[in-house]
């Protein structure tokens, strides 16, 4: 199916999942924080993060005007506004789905060893969608895009030798979608959460992107 090999154990190992409260423009919110290194340089990754040409070879296609008080839209997802940018260090902006409105902070520091470690904060208002899903909703969606990263950062191939969404259904996709779920509910029970909660929502976010019903859970 795919062009190339997929490293799934080592994006597994390489990623850290938190979520915390915080408080936002006088709000509380959830924050979903998943953070990992890759091996380049800090103007290479932030490149990849913010070059519209190059976007689309590991996330999507996005168009706008990514600077400070410009816009972005993702296609087929989200749009939003860049609310601050340090480059080639961090990035803010907000997330709009539909009426959800959220928002992102990206964190981009070097490494002792000449890579980079990337941050990536979504800042996730309560509601009923994350009462029903949890974090995972977001993470295991950022970690498809964190997977795809990856393999762009070792190989600079086009994005249509991974399509996230066929990977997510496929055996090889299910397995790394049950395994980020997975770690986003024990995440979700480090940062408070009931545990018996926390797998509940945590298991609907996998069936979900598993393609599978969710509705007996």
């Amino acid at each position: 199916m795919m062009a190339i090999d997929i490293d799934i154990a080592s994006h597994l190992g390489a990623v850290s999942r938190v979520v915390e409260d915080r408080v936002h423009d006088g709000q509380a919110i959830r924050v979903v924080i998943a953070s990992r290194a890759y091996d380049t340089d800090i103007e290479d990754l932030w490149d990849a993060l913010t070059n519209t040409e190059r976007l689309p070879r590991w996330f999507a296609p996005v168009e706008g005007e990514l600077k400070p008080g410009g816009w972005f839209k993702v296609k087929n997802n989200a749009h939003g506004s860049i609310t601050a940018c340090d480059a080639p260090r961090s990035f803010s902006a907000t997330w709009e789905f539909g009426p959800a409105v959220s928002w992102i902070n990206v964190m981009l520091k070097p490494t002792k060893d000449g890579g980079t470690h990337l941050t990536l904060e979504h800042l996730c208002p309560p509601n009923d969608h994350w009462t029903k899903f949890g974090p995972g909703a977001a993470g295991v969606g950022w970690e498809l895009g964190l997977l795809g990263l990856g393999m762009h950062m070792r190989s600079r191939v086009a994005r249509d030798t991974f399509d996230e969404h066929a990977f997510g259904v496929s055996d090889e996709g299910k397995g790394f979608v049950r395994a980020t779920g997975a770690g986003w509910i024990a995440a979700d029970v480090a940062g408070g959460e009931d545990a018996s909660e926390a797998t509940k929502r945590g298991q609907r976010t996998i069936h979900f992107y598993c393609g599978e019903s969710f509705d007996h859970i």
